[in-house]
C-alpha cells in the first residue's frame, strides 16, 4: 500500500534561479555606483559651460542692471551643456547595451542583468529601470522606498523588480 497521498499537490524543489553563479552587488557598492554616476554625469554635462562662464565673466554681464536681458553669453555655456549630455548619453547607452552597465557600475565592477543570470537588454534597463521608475517617482516618499529595500534579503529595489533585474558582481 501506497502511503502518499493522490491528492497532495505536486512536490518539486524550489531554487532561486538568481543564486546560480551569481553574486549579488553589494549594498555599498550600489550606492556608489548611483553617487559615482551623478558626479559623472554633472561634470561631463556642466564643468565645460562652468569653466567658460568664469573664464568669460558671462555672469558678470547679466549682473548688470539693464532693462533689457541679453542671453547671448549664455549660448556658448548652453551648447556646451547640450554637448556635454550628448556624450555622456552616447556612452552611457554603448556601456548599457554592451555590458549592462553604467561608467560607474563599470569601474565598480558591477552590472544589472535579469534575475535568470541573462543579460537585461537596453530597452528593459532604459525603460522599466529607468522610465518607469522616473514615472513613479512622482508618488510622495516612492524614491525613499525604492532605496530602502535594498536592504532587503534579494537587495532589490522597486525598479529591479518592475524590469525583473538584479545587480551583480562582473
Amino acid at each position: 500500500m501506497s502511503t502518499s497521498n493522490p491528492y497532495a499537490p505536486p512536490r518539486g524543489e524550489v531554487r532561486d534561479m538568481a543564486g546560480e553563479g551569481l553574486e549579488p552587488a553589494d549594498r555599498l557598492m550600489r550606492l556608489l555606483a548611483a553617487i559615482l554616476d551623478s558626479i559623472i554625469g554633472a561634470l561631463m554635462i556642466y564643468l565645460p559651460a562652468v569653466i567658460v562662464i568664469a573664464a568669460t565673466g558671462a555672469f558678470d554681464e547679466l549682473a548688470q542692471p539693464e532693462s533689457e536681458i541679453d542671453l547671448g553669453p549664455l549660448a556658448l555655456p548652453m551648447l556646451l551643456c547640450l554637448v556635454g549630455f550628448i556624450a555622456w548619453a552616447w556612452i552611457t547607452l554603448l556601456l548599457v547595451a554592451r555590458y549592462g552597465q553604467t561608467m560607474a557600475k563599470r569601474l565598480l565592477e558591477i552590472k544589472v542583468v535579469r534575475s535568470d543570470g541573462s543579460k537585461a537588454s537596453l530597452g528593459r534597463i532604459f525603460w522599466l529601470r529607468n522610465v518607469v521608475n522616473i514615472l513613479l517617482g512622482v508618488i510622495p516618499l516612492y524614491g525613499l522606498i525604492d532605496i530602502l529595500l535594498i536592504f532587503g534579503e534579494k537587495r532589490q529595489c522597486i525598479h529591479d523588480m518592475i524590469a525583473d533585474t538584479i545587480v551583480v558582481k562582473a
